[in-house]
């Protein structure tokens, strides 16, 4: 194993090998297959993968798609292991591509397609909750992804706020009226001034 992660970080040329399924000709996916199948190999993984690319103006969206016996595995915990393999070839490009401006996602059988949809849907329940009671309501902490996806869905209803509240990687987000949110700019002395929900969503999150 240690010969494995010397050949990925140890200098900057390409290590020998590939996945069995080869989805793109780039150098960067080149060495993600490489990455991930060296993964999968040394640690006896029942897994197959595919890996596809496409470059959205100057970005290259890598995605590798899982199958097999150990999928479940893969999107156990919430996909903490489909979030592992994803950090780890990212930060190998990272390290022997400093210049290439990539991005690398994972998933499994539409993992990240369920997963989202279900984190908008407790999304809207709270909202609605929030809304019918007027009351200030939390979700649970989240990881930086999932908060930008709640952030981003709560930002097409004017009538709510949303902030991310803690310390550390997870935090937790608060759900409020919009009403709430004038009224708190109104008693700091801002008059007429609108409370601006991107500082919210996107610098706090």
């Amino acid at each position: 194993m240690s010969g494995f992660f010397s050949k990925l970080f140890g200098n900057n040329k390409s290590a020998n090998g590939s996945s069995q399924n080869s989805g793109g000709g780039s150098e960067a996916v080149a060495m993600v297959e490489q990455t991930i199948a060296g993964v999968v190999e040394r640690a006896g993984f029942a897994l197959e993968f595919t890996v596809e690319s496409q470059v959205n103006g100057e970005i290259e969206d890598i995605v590798v798609q899982f199958t097999g016996d150990d999928e479940d595995m893969m999107t156990a915990e919430n996909g903490e292991m489909l979030d592992s393999f994803q950090l780890f070839a990212k930060r190998v490009l990272q390290h022997k591509l400093p210049e290439a401006r990539v991005e690398v996602h994972t998933d499994a059988s539409g993992f990240r397609e369920r997963a989202t949809q279900s984190l908008v849907d407790l999304t809207d329940k709270l909202k609605d909750k929030c809304l019918e009671s007027g009351k200030s309501q939390y979700m649970r902490p989240l990881a930086p992804k999932d908060r930008k996806t709640v952030h981003q869905h709560l930002a097409t209803d004017e009538r709510v706020r949303s902030r991310s509240i803690g310390e550390g990687h997870f935090k937790k987000v608060k759900i409020y009226p919009a009403k709430s949110a004038r009224d708190e700019v109104d008693s700091r002395g801002g008059g007429n001034e609108q409370y601006d929900s991107r500082e919210d969503n996107f610098g706090n999150v």
